[in-house]
């Protein structure tokens, strides 16, 4: 029997399942009995019926010839004897044998009841076939057949029964033991259980099968564990409604439960918290008495109905609301309004979620004003300023009036940057903000693009002039001094003006025309402004052109160094070599330094560009010692942007070892206004280069800020007078003084000096008179291509092979 513990029934002793399946068995054992026991019946018959003819034709067989012979011979006797050996077999009653002509011989008696089975066959001669001697008539009786048929119906049909009804009575004892029984346990099962008694599970008393019985057993058990389930998640259910209502209870936005009449029915306690009203005082009132005080009646329908007709359209309504609270504080809160429904989908309620939002507020317009306003300025910034030239634009458009377009750039504000550090640089932004925006007037917008670049906005101008005269007033404002660290700095810039309707009708061209006159004010000599004219673009095309043409310029094998060579002023023997850069471009031609330099530190392809330089210059000092037999210094001028990039002592160090050249072989040219930065990173790089072997040069000494005081802290070499001043040194007695008193000055310190711009023999005099060590320029040598400089070495018969040493 099944074994569980729930409250056991009687089970029932009688089974009509089992009664009707054994009906059913034996009704169908029987049918099939019958069928199959006449089946085999006709067989045995038609089997026993066959074997009677066969034995007749064995008779022919074996008795027609012999028959045959004695016939003609006549052998009575011998006739006789054959035919009682024919007659004592088997089932054969009678005998007639026809003698030709008319005779016959008649042996045995025909069966008076019963079915017989009669053969005959012809005699005929041996030798002649066709002289018949007779015919012999068998006669066979089937009794036998028949009485044997009886006997095997009666008992194949009683074997049969039995064999049935005993196969049935063990089939309706094995589907009781292995079905009924259990069948019974698992209706005593379910009939007793309840949510009461979910723990136990149906366990029947036989193997674990996965037949029917099991299928059936697991799916009560999978019933009961869904009932238990069911009844474990309506208890979860209970607990999380609890905690749903804690958490409501307790949130951190207020929240109020109105019914679909808006009345409210509920409110948290942080509804309190934010508005101040008690949760007591406030169900059965509207939310548009609550949400914001300075609505009048009229206003507040209006708004609810526009939140109402959302949410019964759409199912929700989110917005911000500038909203008041009891004691008449003003404060932001985000409020989600959602509609609740029941289970057709109908409304019967509405939840209302507020969150004070006053610090994100503040938050977001102070990341607007980050995002429309330069930080450092307090300037709009280029996206402003581009949304109100475009105001200003479509303003113009409608008034039939002009727009001025001013394009600033500050003069030399690298070099302020470069020099006295970018704290000061910062300063000088500030300040030069401040004095442009003191020069406009009315609804005039000053904004900082970026860098050292401002952008001015003149709308509804009706003097053409006007531009003009504002720009004016900016420059007169420049020409007073900047105050940067604890110096008196003059700075100016230059301005570049375009109008609208008169230049452009779109706010990018009109901003690009006013860029191309603003580079025309800084060609024209700075601090200055320069209206724009049709042929500045052509202009502006040209600095773009160069641009993208100098970004392909390396890769393409464009650029090229020229060498000049450095002289000593007393005997004129070749010292060292300046590397000279060189673009020659397809479509620009060969295009000098002073042209395409400025733009590359401004882009800052100069970092790829410098060390390109130094690795070839390197390369053909190399060249000179290997093929020539000269060992020769090599100069290559450095930008400060080269030389504050993190990897430029690196670079350098690669650039000695691919040309296997000691590091005394190179000579690096540095600006005054790289000196003047005075910082420690400079300091510190310098001692660097130093440290290593590489010489270090002073490039156009005396045209910049006076660096004679920092001299003596950096470990320079060599210091290079510029051209300027040794051109007129025949000419202008201060001229010469200068240059006199450098060389005494770069002597007592131990510096090299080197005179560039030497073009006469006079000239060259002077400085050996003066005592200057080296010398450069076209009395020496003009810059030459490394093939011309090679043979040029080779065929200058002042050139020495010894190393030049200071």
């Amino acid at each position: 029997m099944a074994k569980f513990s729930m409250p056991q029934r009687r089970t029932r002793t009688t089974s009509p399942l089992s009664f009707r399946l054994l009906a059913w068995v034996l009704l169908s054992s029987s049918a099939f009995t019958l069928l199959a026991s006449g089946l085999q019946i006709h067989a045995d018959y038609q089997n026993d019926l066959e074997e009677i003819q066969q034995r007749l034709e064995r008779i022919e067989a074996g008795s027609a010839s012999s028959l045959a012979r004695s016939l003609w011979a006549l052998d009575e006797q011998s006739i006789e004897i054959q035919l009682k050996g024919i007659l004592g077999l088997p089932d054969i009653d009678h005998l007639r044998l026809k003698i030709a002509p008319d005779s016959e011989l008649v042996m045995g008696e025909l069966p008076r009841n019963g079915d017989t089975l009669t053969y005959s066959f012809p005699l005929v001669h041996e030798s002649n076939k066709d002289l018949t001697l007779g015919e012999l008539t068998i006669t066979a009786n089937v009794n036998r057949v028949y009485t044997e048929l009886r006997r095997r119906v009666g008992f194949i049909i009683g074997t049969q029964f039995l064999t049935v009804f005993i196969v049935a009575i063990i089939s309706l004892w094995i589907f009781r033991h292995l079905v009924t029984r259990h069948l019974t346990a698992m209706a005593d099962y379910t009939r007793d259980l309840s949510l009461q008694n979910l723990s136990q599970p149906l366990t029947l008393d036989r193997p674990n099968r996965r037949d029917e019985l099991g299928l059936v057993t697991e799916a009560i058990n999978e019933m009961r564990e869904r009932l238990n389930d069911d009844v474990a998640r309506r208890e979860r259910d209970a607990t999380e409604i609890l905690k749903l209502s804690k958490a409501i209870e307790q949130s951190p936005s207020s929240v109020l439960i109105c019914d679909k009449h808006w009345q409210i029915e509920y409110a948290n306690r942080k509804f309190g918290q934010l508005t101040g009203h008690k949760p007591s005082e406030i169900l059965g009132r509207h939310p548009s008495t609550l949400i914001n005080h300075d609505m009048n009646s009229h206003q507040a329908r209006q708004f609810w109905q526009t939140i109402q007709l959302q949410v019964q359209r759409v199912g929700v309504w989110q917005g911000e609301i500038n909203s008041v609270r009891r004691n008449g504080e003003r404060y932001w809160e985000q409020l989600v309004i959602t509609a609740i429904k029941d289970a057709n989908g109908q409304i019967n309620g509405y939840l209302i979620l507020g969150e004070d939002i006053s610090i994100r507020k503040r938050y977001e317009q102070q990341l607007l004003r980050q995002a429309n306003y330069d930080i450092l300025t307090g300037l709009p910034n280029r996206m402003l300023a581009m949304d109100r030239l475009k105001l200003a634009l479509a303003q113009a458009r409608r008034d039939k009036s002009e727009v001025g377009v001013m394009f600033l750039d500050l003069d030399n504000f690298k070099h302020i940057n470069d020099t006295l550090g970018h704290d000061a640089g910062d300063t000088l932004l500030v300040e030069a903000s401040r004095r442009v925006s003191s020069c406009l007037r009315g609804a005039s917008t000053v904004a900082r693009l970026g860098g050292d670049e401002f952008l001015v906005i003149l709308p509804g101008v009706s003097d053409p002039n006007a531009p003009c005269q504002v720009a004016e007033r900016i420059l007169h404002t420049f020409a007073t001094p900047f105050s940067l660290a604890d110096q008196e700095v003059f700075v100016t810039t230059s301005i570049g003006i375009a109008t609208f309707p008169t230049d452009s009708g779109d706010s990018g061209t009109l901003l690009r025309h006013a860029d191309a006159a603003m580079y025309q004010a800084k060609h024209a000599g700075k601090s200055a402004y320069a209206r724009f004219t049709p042929d500045m673009t052509e202009v502006s095309h040209e600095r773009l052109q160069m641009e993208s043409l100098m970004r392909k310029a390396l890769e393409q094998g464009e650029f090229e160094l020229f060498f000049q060579p450095i002289v000593d002023t007393t005997s004129g023997r070749v010292m060292a070599a300046e590397a000279l850069l060189r673009w020659n471009n397809p479509v620009l031609g060969l295009v000098m330094p002073d042209r395409f330099i400025p733009l590359a530190e401004e882009t800052g392809l100069i970092l790829t560009i410098g060390e390109w330089v130094i690795n070839e210059a390197l390369l053909e000092a190399a060249h000179w010692r290997r093929e020539i037999g000269l060992e020769l210094q090599v100069a290559v001028n450095v930008s400060p942007r080269q030389f504050r990039d993190a990897g430029f002592l690196d670079r350098i160090s690669r650039a000695l070892e691919a040309a296997n050249m000691p590091a005394d072989t190179l000579e690096l040219e540095v600006t005054e206004r790289l000196i003047l930065d005075n910082s420690i990173e400079t300091a510190d790089i310098l001692k660097q280069l130093d440290q290593r072997g590489i010489r270090l040069s002073v490039d156009d000494f005396g045209t910049g800020y006076s660096a004679l005081s920092y001299l003596k802290s950096y470990p320079f070499n060599t210091l290079k007078i510029d051209k300027s001043f040794v051109h007129d040194v025949l000419k202008e007695a201060e001229d010469a003084s200068l240059v006199r008193a450098i060389i005494n000055m770069a002597h007592s310190l131990g510096l090299r000096v080197i005179a560039e711009g030497v073009e006469e023999e006079a000239q060259s005099h002077f400085l050996q008179t003066e005592g200057c060590d080296c010398s450069q320029g076209f009395f020496y040598g003009r810059p030459m291509s490394s093939q011309a400089f090679s043979h040029w070495l080779q065929t200058n018969g002042r050139a020495n092979k010894d190393r030049f040493n200071v």
